[in-house]
């Protein structure tokens, strides 16, 4: 008895702890979000971005503020959440840490559908991808999960390795599209490299009715992802439908990283990256996990983004550029602790 409240209280002790962790994260957030209004080709003061965002500031700079960056921020910020928290319940429905919309395939249905738009209807704006790459990441999304069935339902393993053998064969069938034709080649590399430059709302309206209904599914199933943690057994026996909640966590990965590579292409390691991170100062709960790739996800992408305009200035790497060469020793990093 009197173990009891000392208990309590290292119990209750980790969990006020979080909250300093979800500030700081929303601190680097807030301040990797002013970066992306203030730097670029052309910096502009931070009493410049505030003034601008208040309607206060006139010139060449507030335009360029309101105008291009502003738009371009809002839009890293959704697609970094939609990655993050689908790379997290990816994870999650596979037990498999290396699992994310990339490995499962929807990042190269995307790539695939775009393409093939560009190739046979000649389109030349990021803006009209959209459809097609939704409709792309959501089939190939789709056909993963209906090869990972066996006996009407869905094996963990047989869908991330289903999701990897259908990336590459998508992968090569693209790479067979743009040979035959140099003009869609043209059009089509900066988009699939994953890019946010010339982004506008125009291109997130579309899509973000998915994205929010991908978002609240996903957060509705989080406490079972705890359950499926230990075991479809377990899961089981606690009465959770194992079935149910993977399909349901499946179609919120296709409605979130569908709606994230409609807008900016197939941005890598940001599925990925984002729940490892937050695993390391939240653990593994995913009550915690899913909340928190809410923030390191657009955290992840608007660094990256920053970083992309300001190494090669005043040109910029595409952001996906830069997710991929800070997320590849990541990617090694982990196939290494996974084989261990």
């Amino acid at each position: 008895m009197p173990d009891e409240p000392q208990n309590v209280t290292l119990a209750v002790r980790p969990a006020l702890l979080r909250i300093p962790v979800f500030l700081a994260g929303l601190g680097a957030l807030a301040l990797c979000t002013a970066l992306s209004l203030a730097l670029g080709a052309r910096s502009v003061p931070l009493s410049t971005v505030v003034e601008a965002l208040f309607g206060d500031g006139h010139g060449r700079d507030a335009i360029v503020v309101t105008g291009l960056r502003l738009p371009r921020t809002v839009v890293a910020l959704a697609v970094g959440a939609a990655l993050g928290v689908a790379g997290a319940v990816a994870q999650g429905i596979t037990r498999n840490p290396l699992a994310s919309p990339t490995t499962l395939g929807i990042n190269a249905g995307a790539g695939f559908a775009v393409v093939v738009a560009i190739y046979a209807l000649h389109l030349d704006q990021p803006v009209q991808y959209v459809w097609f790459a939704f409709a792309g990441a959501a089939g190939a999304g789709l056909l993963a999960q209906a090869l990972a069935r066996r006996s009407g339902e869905l094996d963990p393993v047989r869908l991330a390795l289903g999701g990897v053998v259908l990336q590459m064969v998508l992968l090569s069938w693209t790479q067979a599209v743009m040979l035959f034709s140099e003009r869609t080649l043209d059009e089509a590399r900066f988009w699939l490299a994953g890019s946010l430059s010339g982004r506008t709302l125009d291109s997130l309206w579309p899509v973000l009715p998915t994205l929010v209904i991908g978002l609240v599914l996903a957060f509705a199933i989080t406490p079972a992802l705890n359950a499926l943690a230990l075991g479809d057994d377990s899961a089981q026996a606690l009465g959770v439908p194992v079935s149910r909640i993977r399909a349901a966590g499946g179609l919120a990965v296709i409605l979130l990283a569908g709606s994230a590579v409609a807008v900016a292409g197939p941005v890598a390691f940001i599925g990925l990256a984002a729940p490892h991170l937050v695993r390391i100062v939240l653990g593994n709960d995913h009550r915690l996990l899913v909340p928190g790739c809410l923030v390191a996800g657009p955290l992840l992408l608007v660094a990256a983004d920053v970083l992309g305009r300001i190494v090669v200035r005043p040109s910029e790497l595409e952001v996906g550029i830069v997710s991929a060469f800070l997320g590849a020793p990541l990617l090694a990093v982990l196939a290494r602790k996974v084989a261990r």
